[in-house]
């Protein structure tokens, strides 16, 4: 009897492990199947500082190691672990807007291990109605994104400008001196105190437009600045051995261990820990090189 046919209708909505075996291949598989987790997910505002119930089901097809098997060895095989793993390493990364980046980032690591050659991950909103909203996707080794392919960035300087950096007249002697080494970050400081709000959310969106604002002041002085918002962002930049005012709201906004404090030198010292920074430098000691 031939096998079911892996693009027939009624396997649209099959199982992720019924879509495997359909797939064929001579592969074995393990599964992780209706991990329900509470996440805070999702690119609308009433999304945002709330938590939904997501489920996860993930098929992960390997490349047979009878040995292992034969001898009982747990280090021999992909187990079980990987894939819960993949899913905690996912969420504790950074907050995302889309299911569909979720599931990338998942695969991403599963395919991490040597074993895996090819893995089936569905996720499932369970509380956005009387229904599931999801996605399914299959990936291989080759099918992942350039991007989680390429190295690791450089590792940059990281430097907090002090307010009034953009009128300083030192300012494109510091730019000559990074540009020699870089890659650098900067984050800039406001001239002014941000206006203030009633709630704790709302003074932290402001607060981070502030240093936004800042930064693209900074950045008009210069053609060799950019400003980036967004991981891939930065990451291009340091690999390009760039200079880059930072502008911190997404970054900021999507983390799991977003920093309390929101001051300038804070940020600085909490994405140059993130971004294993060669050093730090603060507002003050970049104001004496700016008026030198």
């Amino acid at each position: 009897m031939p096998p079911p046919d892996p693009d027939a209708p009624s396997l649209a909505f099959a199982s992720p492990l019924e879509r495997a075996q359909a797939s064929g291949g001579p592969r074995d598989r393990i599964s992780l199947t209706e991990d329900v987790r509470e996440v805070e997910i999702g690119a609308f505002q009433g999304e945002r500082g709330v938590t939904q119930r997501i489920r996860f089901d993930i098929v992960a097809e390997v490349m047979p190691a009878p040995e292992a098997v034969a001898g009982d060895d747990v280090d021999g095989i992909l187990s079980y672990d990987t894939l819960i793993e993949a899913v905690d390493g996912a969420l504790a990364a950074e907050r995302v807007n889309l299911l569909e980046t979720l599931a990338e980032r998942i695969a991403a690591r599963v395919l991490g291990h040597a074993s895996a050659a090819r893995v089936f991950v569905r996720i499932g909103k369970l509380d956005r109605g009387p229904y599931v909203l999801g996605v399914e996707i299959v990936r291989t080794r080759a099918d992942l994104p350039e991007a989680t392919r390429m190295p690791e960035a450089p590792r940059p300087r990281v430097l907090c400008l002090p307010a009034g950096a953009h009128a300083a007249g030192g300012l494109p002697r510091l730019l000559d001196r990074l540009a020699a080494e870089a890659p650098a970050l900067l984050v800039a400081t406001p001239d002014a105190p941000a206006p203030q709000a009633a709630t704790a959310t709302a003074q932290r969106r402001i607060d981070l437009l502030a240093i936004e604002q800042a930064a693209w002041q900074v950045a008009a002085r210069d053609d060799r600045l950019s400003v980036v918002a967004t991981r891939t962002e930065l990451d291009w930049s340091l690999r390009q051995r760039r200079l880059a005012l930072w502008a911190p709201g997404r970054i900021v906004g999507d983390a799991t261990d977003a920093p309390s404090d929101l001051g300038p030198e804070a940020l600085a010292a909490w994405i140059a820990a993130r971004l294993d920074a060669r050093d730090v430098t603060p507002a003050a000691a970049v104001a004496g090189a700016l008026s030198s």
